[in-house]
């Protein structure tokens, strides 16, 4: 069966409270309830990961290695600094598909460059957390071929 890491970022912990004009009101529970329900009707087991925390971002990207075919990534703040998290995926070649749930190019120039867009297969932005769903969707098409 295949398998779909999906793994959060820095502040993704406080989705549905914080900035809900920017974020909306649903919370990381129910996004993470959203990706399982949704491999589930693909057929593709999907685990759930969210850490405030960039080390332990990059070990659960190498431990991803031969256990899961792909990662969606929304790696918050870090997708504008992290040259660690980069490297963790060039490093491992995971099939990553860069996740945002607000369009970033709409808003402050800093969250235009991103560090994870070089490395990743694909970027999802500016729809909502139901980009959560298109991104696993297009994650798929990706694998398929």
């Amino acid at each position: 069966m295949t398998s779909i890491l999906v793994l959060n970022g820095p502040n993704l912990n406080l989705l549905g409270t914080r900035q809900p004009e920017i974020y909306g009101h649903t919370t990381l529970a129910d996004v993470e309830e959203m990706c399982r329900v949704h491999g589930a009707k693909r057929g593709v087991d999907v685990v759930c990961k969210q850490s405030n925390h960039e080390g332990e971002l990059v070990t659960w990207i190498h431990q991803a290695r031969g256990v899961h075919d792909g990662i969606v990534f929304n790696a918050g703040a870090y997708t504008h600094t992290s040259v660690a998290l980069m490297d963790a995926i060039k490093g491992t070649d995971a099939k990553v598909v860069e996740l945002h749930i607000s369009n970033v190019h709409a808003r402050e120039a800093f969250r235009h460059h991103s560090y994870i867009s070089p490395v990743a297969v694909g970027v999802m932005a500016g729809f909502g957390t139901r980009g959560y769903t298109l991104a696993i969707d297009a994650l798929l098409g990706h694998l398929e071929g």
